[in-house]
């Protein structure tokens, strides 16, 4: 018997099952396009349960779990082309994936990094492994940190400076009004990475998936191809 299957990775294939198994779990973090569903259908159900309108709920509530299962098969993908990364890097092998026991994803981390990659982080220690060691290997030149620094001196200026209303930009404020540069250096560097960590995993990310075909129902929840859909992912 053929293998059920999700996607096929450079021809390898990613059992159907894994999918089937990160839904059953309920994960933590739904598509950014599943509230938007929701709020229509509660519009259109305000007047009537049987009709058109019915039928236009049920028709939008099949097209969500369809959507729902292609966010999934995005997230399991996203694990297994990091674990196979890992692999290849010599990196530690990470546990399996599980959408229980792991962190929700903080709202604006599901905005800078879009629900299917929050999730994947979320819960997929491949994932996280995978990003923290693309975040190890961003150099800053300290030229780049000091004029972080002097470019952003709003976030550093001191709570009293902030009780007194300092404006940091001010000819007037004063070195006291501000954190010294060696204090806040560390956290600079920290954020500094964690940004050009993570555009160098979407840039990952990207070369990852050219060699990956779906199987139908299975499809990016953005491709154009199928009528379902939907870019807000």
């Amino acid at each position: 018997m053929t293998e059920e299957y999700a996607a096929r990775v450079n021809g390898e294939t990613v059992p159907k099952e894994r999918v089937d198994t990160f839904l059953a779990q309920g994960p933590t973090t739904p598509p950014r396009s599943a509230g938007h569903v929701d709020m229509r259908l509660r519009h259109e159900g305000a007047t009537s349960h049987n009709g058109p309108a019915a039928e236009r709920r049920h028709s939008a509530a099949l097209a969500a779990e369809r959507q729902r299962r292609r966010w999934a098969t995005q997230v399991v993908l996203v694990d297994e082309l990091a674990r196979r990364t890992c692999a290849k890097r010599g990196l530690p092998a990470p546990p399996e994936m599980s959408s229980s026991l792991t962190p929700n994803v903080p709202e604006a981390d599901v905005a800078d990094l879009g629900s299917i990659v929050a999730a994947a982080l979320a819960h997929s220690p491949a994932a996280r492994a995978l990003l923290a060691a693309l975040e190890g290997e961003q150099l800053l030149p300290e030229e780049a940190v000091r004029e972080y620094y002097d470019l952003n001196r709003d976030r550093f200026l001191t709570p009293e400076a902030l009780r007194r209303g300092v404006d940091p930009f001010d000819d007037a404020a004063g070195p006291a009004d501000l954190l010294p540069y060696e204090h806040a250096r560390e956290g600079i560097v920290r954020e500094l990475q964690q940004a050009l960590g993570r555009r160098a995993f979407f840039d990952w990310l990207d070369r990852a998936r050219t060699g990956v075909e779906y199987a139908p129902g299975h499809e990016h929840p953005g491709d154009p191809s199928h009528a379902d859909h939907e870019h807000r992912h």
